[in-house]
């Protein structure tokens, strides 16, 4: 007999699941951390492995993740699609070897390699292809029906529309079908949340968020604005070849053109494939995107199919999976930021507390109307998570640990750096000091123009951006042309070394292409992206400041809202005199000031370039610029496509890898030299 208790636990926690599922997969919305949700399932399959009697074919146990969402047409996948067991430490590790050892012969043991892969953290993707063309893409669903998300995935610039992308003397199946994650990195992921806090939008939560929301909205154009990247790694279906290994098939796709982990590797030992993935943890914050642990996969695809699976997930393959880095700790303030638009941002003061490792005293808190949903007070015990570089936020209150004097938040109605009213638009999630020449919005304005994403002026950071407005160096981003060396050197900390640097790579900025002046101007909704096709479109400062508002919004990727902004910030008398100040101080204003911008000759043409280490003379952005102005291609990581890597000083691992792989390295010379026709 098995106890009412019981029962009502197994039921309890099959709503508890199926309500964070629906959270998670359909709302893209989570309330709970990875790790409780795996307590929460770990707990119902140990009832029901206890108690089979219990096993339901509705139970979360028997399916994978959320139903689709009724906003999209919903796809049947060829196959299920299957998830993952999930082991958190070398004894599940080796459990789990075990089981596998159990159904193989002596001789299969024997022949076994394992397949380790990241586990990106992002929306899976199922990709469709007919003779080579990209037919539909759809997301994973709840295992055997997805949404339709084709028209979104288009916009993705690292999926291929037709295959192979290039000649590797390999032609497309009559049919094929991939599996891979869509993912935002977490620089990305930054500088998103900045555009979407600069344009009074909500921001989002985490990197997986933002991809999973990218991809799930009904204007494609949103999504086409997004930084989304993918991974593959599952060749689902191929009609017409014979692919025997789980290796075979990620080279297959790599040399079909598919983006393909270079970090995935392959093991012949288990016991080398298990230190692996305990020495990973550590790798795995160098990353430029989040990763909650790896996949291992039995190579064989004979072996694979003798396996099986056990309700919805493989015998073949598990997910070695890492503790989320998240601290209890006591929040002890909420305070406002003002950022250069004037938007005020909530942030969370803490008891410092240690999350893998780093001392944590400050957390974000996104928006005012974050704080309202959480219902997150001053004085709560919050859970805190620190994931990659991403800043540390506050995921939620402990309700249950409160006392009765926690403190409800409300948002300011003056300026905390100003004292001007604080305006909160209809529509909008921002709120907003209306204060122009509030002092925080000025510094933060200069910080931004000098930023890598603007005028890239190395040694004016944040620190120093709010120092010359403080001491009225600074009344404007032009005046940083007109400082000297007697303005600097009587500063404390400030040498003639470190004046000359700074003034050195102002001097150096007056030089930088069109675009980024006009994303360091700081206009609404104005961000690299949207600067670089003004910058495109109108060829100078001069050009744009004269562009009507119906031209403007009929500019693709531009809109009213962006035209109404552009317009009236130049109608400004006081931004046209910072203009005018500008092009005194000799800061280039169109792109014909610099023939080789357009110089029609691409000596890089088709090879890709990784950067490492300190150059000589140049930012790793400007070599970067120089590199894809000339028709070359930057990515990240080191792999058998990169062409070249260039090393400056204090090269990292990814010089030890190019050896490895037999990739050239070449130094920042060699590349200026290459530029110029030179061998």
């Amino acid at each position: 007999m098995i106890s009412e208790e019981i029962k009502k636990r197994v039921e309890a926690l099959r709503r508890a699941i199926n309500y964070h599922n629906y959270r998670y997969y359909v709302l893209d919305s989570p309330e709970i951390s990875d790790e409780e949700f795996d307590a929460l399932m770990l707990e119902l399959q140990r009832l029901e492995e206890q108690y089979p009697e219990l096993v339901t074919p509705d139970s979360p146990t028997q399916r994978v993740g959320g139903a689709p969402a009724e906003k999209f047409h919903k796809v049947r996948h060829p196959v299920s699609m299957l998830s993952l067991q999930d082991v958190f430490d070398q004894a599940e590790l080796r459990a789990w070897r075990d089981r596998v050892f159990k159904l193989l012969t002596p001789d299969e043991i024997a022949s076994l390699r394992y397949v380790v892969e990241p586990k990106i953290d992002g929306l899976t993707v199922v990709l469709h292809y007919e003779h080579g063309l990209f037919t539909l893409g759809a997301t994973r669903g709840d295992g055997a029906v997805g949404e339709d998300i084709t028209t979104n995935l288009r916009t993705v610039k690292a999926l291929p529309l037709r295959i192979p992308v290039q000649d590797r003397g390999e032609t497309a199946p009559a049919r094929l079908v991939v599996r891979g994650e869509a993912y935002i990195s977490i620089e990305d992921f930054r500088r998103l949340n900045e555009e979407q806090e600069a344009k009074g939008l909500k921001t989002f939560a985490n990197p997986r968020n933002a991809a999973a929301g990218s991809l799930r909205q009904l204007d494609p154009r949103i999504t086409a604005q997004r930084p989304i990247s993918l991974w593959t790694y599952q060749a689902v279906l191929v009609d017409g070849k014979n692919i025997h290994t789980q290796w075979e098939a990620l080279e297959y796709l790599r040399r079909l053109g598919f983006p393909v982990n270079p970090l995935n590797r392959l093991f012949d030992d288990f016991d080398e494939m298990a230190s692996y993935c305990v020495s990973w943890e550590s790798e795995k914050e160098n990353l430029p995107y989040e990763a909650d642990g790896l996949v291992i996969k039995i190579n064989d695809f004979g072996i694979q199919q003798k396996l099986g699976s056990v309700g919805k997930a493989p015998r073949w393959a598990v997910a070695y999976k890492y503790r989320s880095q998240e601290a209890i700790t006591k929040l002890l303030d909420i305070r406002v930021n003002v950022g250069r638009t004037g938007v005020l941002t909530p942030y969370a003061v803490l008891e410092p507390v240690q999350i893998g490792g780093v001392t944590v005293s400050k957390a974000t808190l996104h928006n005012y109307d974050y704080i309202r949903e959480k219902d997150i007070r001053i004085g709560d015990l919050v859970v805190v998570m620190r994931a990659g570089e991403v800043i540390p936020q506050v995921v939620r209150p402990v309700k249950e640990a409160r006392t009765g004097e926690e403190k409800i938040f409300t948002m300011p109605d003056r300026c905390p750096i100003c004292g001007e009213p604080v305006v909160h638009p209809e529509g909008e999630v921002a709120y907003y000091c209306v204060n122009a020449a509030c002092p925080a919005q000025l510094a933060r304005g200069i910080e931004h123009f000098a930023s890598r994403d603007a005028m890239d002026i190395a040694g004016l950071g944040e620190k120093q951006a709010h120092l010359f407005v403080e001491l009225g160096l600074a009344n404007d981003i032009a005046d940083l042309y007109y400082l000297r060396p007697e303005h600097l050197l009587s500063l404390e900390g400030y040498g003639e070394k470190r004046v000359q640097n700074l003034l050195s790579a102002i001097e150096a900025s007056k030089d930088r292409p069109l675009w980024r002046l006009v994303n360091g101007l700081g206009i609404k909704f104005v961000g690299a992206e949207v600067a670089r096709i003004l910058a495109e479109r109108y060829r100078s400062v001069d050009a744009l400041m004269k562009a009507p508002r119906e031209e403007l919004e009929e500019i693709p990727g531009i809109g009213p809202r962006i035209a109404t902004s552009v317009v009236e910030w130049f109608k400004h008398e006081t931004n046209r005199r910072v203009i005018q100040k500008l092009r005194a101080a000799g800061v280039r204003m169109s792109e014909e000031q610099a023939p080789e911008e357009v110089e029609e000759k691409k000596p890089l043409e088709g090879l890709t370039f990784v950067i490492t280490g300190t150059l000589p003379g140049a930012s790793r952005q400007e070599a970067k610029e120089m590199i894809q102005r000339y028709g070359g291609k930057v990515t990240d990581s080191v792999s058998r496509r990169t062409s070249y890597l260039v090393v400056g000083e204090s090269p990292g691992s990814k010089l030890e890898k190019a050896r490895k792989l037999g990739v050239h390295t070449i130094s920042f010379d060699d590349l200026r030299r290459m530029v110029r026709g030179g061998k």
